[in-house]
């Protein structure tokens, strides 16, 4: 069939039929890279961006003429790519893929007026996108417009505005009848799908507004989910922040309960404990991450035991650790032990005249890090074990921050028998710094 005249309306049918499947795989394949997704969320782009997208629309595309001017007319997509660069990217973006998709047809195909339809195309499309002000009614385009007439002309007398998206719409209508109208007169010099009949001439405008709808509603869709994720992140982010910000005060409070009751009696031993709270936040501060190596919550843990030690004395307060040295360079959350160990000493050994040991463990557990916090202190009465998970600080906390970080990934648990202690165990997936992972070796499980 010759593309340019008259031809069989089943074949056209087929045609058309064809287009939609190919922008619709060019359109899903497109929406499959990470960087694509991220410049459709940017309204504002830098030259840098506007090239990448440019790229990202005109490569497939490009193709798609190639396959055209081969014989398979149905991959033929131009004029819908330029719209949808223009209409996405502005002026610039559409005359970028516009150029990129008319080369092939010019220079293999003599279509000497493609170049200049692309610039048509994009500096309409471009056009429409810059005098939008809302530039999300844009992503609100679809071909398949209100057909309740009555609802869209009383809101329209309510609230009387541009109706963007039929703006749209007759952006793509107009600039397809406008190849149609042109094309039939140039003789050859410009690609398009024509017959005689009128109602085969509408189905080849109709496709070429849902060839540029398409696209739209699969980008958005793509958009809408990576906003949620987005938003997700950050809600997530500000829970863990919350959560620490719980921590840092109700440590200090108790770490200044301290320096207040020895700074009378014994000014000396508060000076070293004032130091020493000095260190902690000063680590803290030097670091504000969510993250961090066993290694260095250790060592906080070190420093937070020695106020302790101060507090409580060294022959009531003893500590143990059981440490695996594979594990010190495994990823925790940045001040997950100190609250857990708070509060072994504050419930567990502080009500107990004559003092107890904390123990600390830590090993690897088939891909994951295990770590145990254990006093041998008056333990947890029945009564108030229901009570564990969601009261006080410490404990509860630890565990929300595990279940935000870690969804259903993690274990937490708690062994406790009145007069005899308390046992605290979580476990998580296993996460090595990126500079240990080449002197850390993985373990057979221990």
């Amino acid at each position: 069939m010759n593309p340019n005249s008259g031809g069989s309306t089943a074949i056209i049918f087929v045609t058309l039929l064809i287009k939609l499947g190919v922008v619709a795989l060019l359109a899903g394949f497109i929406a499959r890279f990470d960087r694509f997704r991220r410049l459709i969320l940017e309204e504002r782009r830098s030259p840098r961006q506007k090239l990448q997208l440019a790229a990202f629309l005109g490569v497939p595309f490009t193709l798609g003429v190639l396959a055209r001017l081969a014989g398979y007319q149905g991959a033929d997509l131009s004029l819908e790519a330029t719209v949808l660069a223009g209409l996405l990217g502005g002026t610039i973006v559409g005359l970028g893929v516009g150029m990129m998709v008319s080369l092939p047809a010019w220079l293999i195909g003599h279509e000497f007026l493609a170049p200049l339809m692309a610039a048509l195309y994009a500096v309409v499309a471009g056009s429409a996108r810059y005098v939008c002000p809302d530039k999300e009614e844009i992503w609100k385009f679809s071909p398949f417009i209100d057909l309740s007439l009555y609802r869209s002309i009383k809101k329209r007398f309510k609230h009387p505005a541009i109706d963007w998206q039929l703006l749209f719409s007759l952006v793509c209508v107009i600039l397809e009848i406008a190849r149609l109208t042109i094309g039939r007169i140039s003789h050859h010099r410009l690609f398009f799908l024509s017959t005689t009949n009128p109602w085969t001439n509408f189905l080849i405008v109709l496709t070429t507004l849902i060839g540029v709808g398409l696209p739209v509603r699969i980008w958005n869709n793509t958009r809408i989910q990576n906003k949620l994720e987005e938003q997700e992140l950050a809600l997530m982010q500000a829970r863990v922040d919350a959560l620490i910000s719980q921590i840092n005060p109700h440590f200090l409070f108790n770490t200044l309960n301290t320096v207040s009751s020895l700074v009378r009696f014994d000014p000396d031993t508060a000076r070293t404990v004032v130091l020493k709270l000095s260190n902690i936040l000063r680590r803290r501060l030097k670091a504000q991450v969510h993250f961090s190596p066993l290694r260095q919550e250790i060592e906080f843990i070190d420093d937070y035991l020695d106020i302790e030690v101060v507090r409580f004395g060294r022959d009531k307060l003893q500590i143990r650790k059981e440490i695996d040295p594979e594990t010190l360079e495994v990823v925790v959350p940045s001040m997950i032990l100190q609250p857990l160990v708070e509060n072994a000493i504050r419930h567990g050994i502080g009500p107990k005249i004559e003092g107890g040991t904390i123990t600390l463990r830590a090993w690897r557990n088939n891909g994951r890090l295990a770590v145990e916090v254990i006093d041998d202190g008056v333990g947890i009465p029945e009564e108030r074990r229901h009570e564990v998970y969601d009261s006080g600080i410490g404990i509860s906390n630890v565990r929300e921050r595990l279940k935000v970080l870690y969804g259903q990934e993690f274990s937490f648990e708690i062994d406790s028998k009145p007069g005899k202690g308390t046992a605290i165990r979580f476990e998580i997936p296993e996460l090595i710094t990126a500079e240990a992972a080449q002197v850390v070796p993985a373990s057979a499980p221990s």
